[in-house]
């Protein structure tokens, strides 16, 4: 496991969330808007989001879908246990990521955007 320390975009983190739970059955007009996110319960990996105000659109499988605004900080825990990431907000819409995330999360963060490659043979150079 990594130890992450960045910086990225609430929408590349949003894209990372969906890609890792729910990208294949997502209804496409949440996909488009930028205001919904999926959470999850904490004993299926945790998944919350933190925003002044949030209203929950509707549950797909273990998946509730959430239309937030002014978000200000996201927990995302995978269900193996592996990764554990947290999003706080910095300015605009810009955060902090930080925690551990496995080899899998790390690969599902950078083709998100939220990482980049020099972010990525950072990681690497470290763990070699």
């Amino acid at each position: 496991m990594a130890k992450l320390e960045t910086t990225c975009m609430l929408e590349s983190f949003r894209r990372f969330m969906i890609t890792s739970t729910c990208r294949s059955f997502i209804p496409n007009e949440y996909m488009a808007d930028l205001s919904v996110f999926p959470e999850r319960a904490r004993e299926l990996g945790t998944m919350y989001v933190e925003a002044e105000d949030k209203v929950t659109l509707s549950r797909v499988n273990d998946i509730s879908f959430v239309r937030v605004s002014y978000v200000l900080g996201i927990i995302y825990n995978s269900k193996s246990g592996h990764t554990q990431l947290k999003w706080r907000h910095v300015r605009g819409d810009q955060g902090r990521l930080s925690g551990e995330a496995s080899t899998n999360t790390m690969v599902n963060l950078y083709e998100a955007g939220a990482l980049d490659k020099s972010f990525i043979r950072a990681i690497a150079a470290q763990i070699h």
